[in-house]
């Protein structure tokens, strides 16, 4: 279901060399594999016999057992679409391979030999088994049991009309210089299948999980890793069936290793993302020429596997923008980094004598602030270059508004009170406007007079006016034009505003108590432009949030579209497993239309928008990342929500 596949890594418990007991094993996994409904499962290398068998590979007798045991686990799968990968010993023409059987329904689709053998300390593949290469280019033909079938390295199966497809190398060939999965992802696998049996010493897990996540951010795939487990030989090694699966650099399962049961993990993979993000992300498509496809065998599966049926083993979080709990503080002052040194670089080049910023008491002009005053530290300039500036207006609250007087006291910076009630009253009687009538007049007048008076401040200081706007705001157009939309540099025009909160937090947790106390208000204080006056006690009447819908969703949103290109329907279906239990789909939907409608409208704000630095994947800046005509329609999105 939109594009979602469930990939599975199987350790079983097995006996070396006794070929009966290990396909019951293996039967066994497969078939809680496909109750799960995973489209592949991916077993150890020489899983039918066990991967220490030594010299017993070259015994005729072990070789027929494991093409029998080959054939027995074959039929198990009969009437099912998942794929499986099961390692044997495989003779062909006077030479032993160690292979890899790919099968689905009952049908051996391919075997596909190991191209890199490892000859080296406690290896010695090249004892018992011949390379893959030497097959030569393209893919040759074998017969088992009749049946005529692929046997070669470049195989992509994929299945029609889908972006379901995948490739399979063996264990070593991820280790090598140039692997054969950066080949197999040239000509179209979006998964990786590795049946594996990697010995265990210590360190070495690390450096395969990384191998691992990194092959798979580079070829821009799925990879799923299946290694032999403790119920191979002790001899002299020890093996701990590590699994693993990863998902275009990120890790998304693992198994625990050293385990003495049969152990069986799942990630749910979007092949449309990956689909989409080798179309619009890297250079990925520049590499083909050096892989021709001539010899490659592009094979159809003949059975349609299952979509993942939900989105349980999905990597989907709610707040795509935030980082993981374990790097939030690395992550945090890595923005941070980012954001200062683009300041003080725009700083330098302009020769500026103060830095000239509005500041409300709301998210965005705090984290400005924050970023304005490490940016003087930077540079080894007194806190006293900026130039603080808050304006309340006709919907400013106390709360606000002290807020934003404690945290310039507390950081040293110049500030301003400079009320903007009465010029706007002059104003509209300048232009005809009853102040009564509450309209978008009533509030961008506001919002220009502010950007008036920064601009201004700026010239007579030889400043230079730092934006607040957020990634967000931009891309719902949720500025006013020529307004806060402008300025002469943008530090937090790429930080979404779920984001913003947590750098805030962050920068929080290692201020002074009243610094913190005050940035935590500041946090919990409802969004708002404060245009409008406030409640009869004071509060915030005119809140964001109740007129766009949450920005977690927007956000949620914005991520999706953008980064993927995913399509309504999906975002939608997303959403709703991502914030079940939290909003209503009838809700979701209303807001995702809101953000379709607002983000094609709006596109003019953002053709104009200041320079800003990018800090993450996504940025709309219009010389960089995004160019969309001004005028383009979203009728195309907005009939693509369900029931809209």
């Amino acid at each position: 279901m939109f594009g979602y596949y469930r990939l599975a890594s199987a350790v079983p418990q097995l006996r070396v060399a006794e070929v009966d007991y290990n396909v019951d094993q293996l039967t066994e996994g497969f078939r809680k594999a496909a109750e799960q409904q995973a489209a592949a499962v991916v077993f150890p290398e020489l899983c039918i016999t066990g991967y220490s068998c030594g010299d017993l590979f070259f015994q005729p007798n072990l070789r027929k057992a494991a093409l029998n045991g080959l054939l027995r686990f074959t039929e198990a799968t009969e009437g099912s679409g998942t794929i499986a990968v099961v390692g044997l010993p495989f003779l062909h023409e006077d030479a032993l391979y160690n292979t890899a059987a790919v099968v689905q329904s009952g049908r051996i689709l391919a075997l596909v030999p190991k191209t890199v053998l490892p000859n080296y300390r406690e290896f010695y593949e090249k004892r018992q088994f011949t390379s893959g290469r030497e097959l030569g280019t393209g893919v040759k033909e074998v017969t088992v049991n009749g049946v005529h079938i692929p046997f070669g390295t470049e195989i992509v199966f994929h299945e029609e009309s889908s972006p379901f497809s995948f490739g399979v190398e063996i264990c070593e060939d991820l280790w090598s210089v140039i692997p054969p999965s950066s080949k197999l992802a040239l000509l179209g696998a979006r998964a990786i299948l590795n049946p594996s049996a990697g010995t265990e010493l210590t360190g070495k897990a690390a450096y395969r999980r990384e191998l691992v996540r990194q092959q798979s951010g580079r070829c821009l795939c799925a990879y799923v890793l299946s290694s032999a487990g403790v119920h191979e030989s002790t001899t002299d090694t020890v093996f701990g069936g590590h699994s693993l699966i990863a998902d275009n650099g990120r890790p998304a399962a693992e198994g625990e290793r050293f385990c003495r049961e049969s152990t069986l993990i799942f990630a749910d993979v979007d092949f449309e993302r990956l689909e989409a993000a080798r179309l619009s992300e890297s250079s990925f498509n520049d590499s083909k020429s050096l892989f021709p496809a001539g010899n490659a065998l592009h094979l159809a599966l003949p059975e349609q596997v299952p979509g993942a049926p939900g989105l349980e083993y999905a990597f989907n979080p709610a707040l795509p923008f935030l980082p993981s709990p374990s790097r939030r503080r690395e992550r945090c002052e890595e923005i941070i980094s980012i954001q200062t040194a683009g300041l003080a670089k725009r700083m330098e080049h302009t020769r500026a004598q103060r830095l000239v910023i509005g500041i409300s008491g709301g998210l965005d002009s705090t984290l400005a602030l924050l970023i304005c005053s490490r940016a003087c530290r930077a540079l080894k300039r007194p806190a006293s270059d900026i130039l603080a500036v808050t304006m309340p207006g006709f919907g400013t609250t106390d709360r606000t508004h002290d807020n934003a007087v404690t945290m310039c006291r507390l950081l040293g910076v110049e500030l301003r009170e400079i009320p903007i009630s009465e010029c706007c009253l002059r104003h509209f009687a300048d232009i005809g406007h009853d102040p009564a009538e509450r309209t978008t007049t009533y509030e961008n007048v506001q919002a220009r007079e502010r950007t008036q008076i920064l601009m201004d401040l700026a010239n007579k200081t030889g400043g230079l006016v730092v934006g607040t706007g957020d990634l967000s705001e931009i891309a719902l157009g949720w500025s006013t034009y020529n307004g806060d939309h402008m300025s002469m540099y943008a530090v937090n025009c790429s930080i979404p505003k779920t984001l913003i909160r947590c750098l805030i937090e962050h920068i929080a947790e290692e201020s002074s108590p009243e610094l913190a106390a005050t940035l935590a208000d500041i946090n919990n204080t409802p969004v708002s432009p404060e245009l409008l006056p406030p409640s009869d006690d004071g509060t915030i009447e005119q809140k964001t949030e109740d007129v766009l819908g949450p920005y977690d969703l927007h956000d949620f949103f914005l991520f999706h579209f953008i980064k993927y290109g995913a399509e309504p329907d999906k975002i939608l279906h997303l959403a709703e497993h991502a914030f079940r239990g939290e909003f209503q789909p009838d809700f979701i939907r209303r807001c995702l239309g809101i953000f379709i409608r607002r983000f094609f409208r709006q596109q003019f704000k953002r053709s104009c928008m200041p320079d800003g630095p990018k800090v993450g994947t996504i940025s709309l800046s219009p010389r960089g990342d995004w160019r969309m005509p001004s005028d383009a329609c979203g009728t195309v999105w907005e009939k693509a929500i369900p029931h809209y």
